[in-house]
C-alpha cells in the first residue's frame, strides 16, 4: 500500500512540474508566433496557433508512446 501511494505521489509530482514546463512553453511559441504573424487579435491567427500547438503535441505524445512501448513493454 505505502508504494502505491508514493508512485501516485511521483505520478502527481511530474504531472505538476509537466504542466508547469508546458505553460512556460506555451508562452515562449506565443510570442514566436506572434513575432512571425503580428499579435493573434483576429480568430484566424488563434486558430492557426491552435492547430500548430496541437500538432506539435501529437507528435510529441505519438513519439513518447512509441519510446515507452520499446524501452518498457513488459514482453
Amino acid at each position: 500500500m505505502r508504494k502505491e501511494v508514493l508512485n501516485q505521489m511521483f505520478i502527481f509530482i511530474i504531472g505538476a512540474f509537466s504542466l508547469v514546463a508546458a505553460l512556460a512553453w506555451n508562452s515562449t511559441i506565443e510570442s514566436i508566433f506572434k513575432q512571425i504573424f503580428g499579435t493573434p487579435d483576429k480568430i484566424s491567427a488563434k486558430l492557426i496557433y491552435s492547430i500548430f500547438i496541437t500538432i506539435i503535441v501529437v507528435i510529441v505524445i505519438t513519439t513518447f508512446s512509441k519510446l515507452n512501448n520499446k524501452y518498457f513493454s513488459k514482453e
